[in-house]
């Protein structure tokens, strides 16, 4: 299972003088297996609905459920994936994907060869000894998949994970990790600035207006393209279509 619900969230931030609502009324679902990308302008609060639903942060109103049961915090069947990949550089890669079972005092020899499986699966059996310093920017990301994957989480949060690589290397690892996510048939909901990102990955896209951000518009992404990975939908014909279209509603703020 793996569908994750949001109904009636709201956040309100208090200080000693003042208030700011940056989350109204916010509700969506999203089906099990289905990849969502949350869009929006810079200070919406887009972050800011990804900490509740890790339950990192708890919201004035409304409630999150996980397969139509609310959830309990903390809760194991979320995993969370930062815009930095947070690696420790004095553990090899091998430990650091380990590092949540080991939190968890979970390494059994079925969560053991678990990991060991999606080490050699997505390529990483060369790598286990190295340190983190030894890889690359889109090599770190991928070993912070793994090690989020490891948990085997039923809801992925992705924070513009792609954020910190330079343009090429962004689209190699976004097409990667995709191709990974897929075919462990997780459940994501993502964050990105980026609109071009956004459609090569989404199966739907929610655009969030300013802040106190609520949902404006809704866009089921279809491209008539075969086998469609996030570098194969940019050369989709609708592609241009999607992307004028979800600019116009971002372009609206600022008039």
């Amino acid at each position: 299972m793996g569908k994750l619900t949001l109904c009636n969230v709201s956040m309100t931030y208090h200080t000693l003088h003042t208030e700011t609502k940056t989350l109204d009324d916010i509700s969506i679902k999203v089906d099990e297996g289905e990849f969502v990308v949350l869009v929006g302008p810079s200070g919406c609060g887009k972050s800011t609905l990804l900490s509740i639903i890790a339950g990192l942060i708890t919201p004035t109103s409304g409630s999150v459920y996980l397969d139509n049961k609310i959830i309990s915090y903390p809760c194991n069947k979320i995993g969370y994936m930062f815009q930095k990949d947070t690696l420790f550089e004095w553990r090899s890669i091998y430990k650091n994907i380990t590092l949540g079972l080991e939190i968890r005092r979970e390494l059994t020899k079925d969560n053991i060869d678990f990991a060991n499986n999606l080490i050699e699966k997505y390529g990483l059996s060369s790598f286990k000894n190295y340190y983190p310093s030894q890889l690359s920017g889109g090599m770190r990301q991928r070993v912070a998949l793994i090690r989020t994957l490891v948990l085997n989480p039923e809801i992925l949060l992705l924070d513009e994970p792609f954020s910190a690589l330079d343009y090429h290397t962004r689209l190699l690892v976004s097409d990667e990790i995709y191709k990974i996510i897929k075919a462990e048939g997780k459940t994501t909901l993502m964050v990105t600035h980026d609109i071009a990102e956004a459609i090569s990955l989404a199966d739907r896209i929610i655009v969030l207006s300013s802040r106190p951000a609520k949902i404006k518009k809704e866009f089921n992404i279809n491209l008539s393209i075969e086998n469609r990975t996030p570098l194969t939908s940019r050369n989709a014909p609708e592609f241009k279509d999607y992307f004028n279209l979800i600019w116009k509603e971002l372009d609206k703020y600022d008039k």
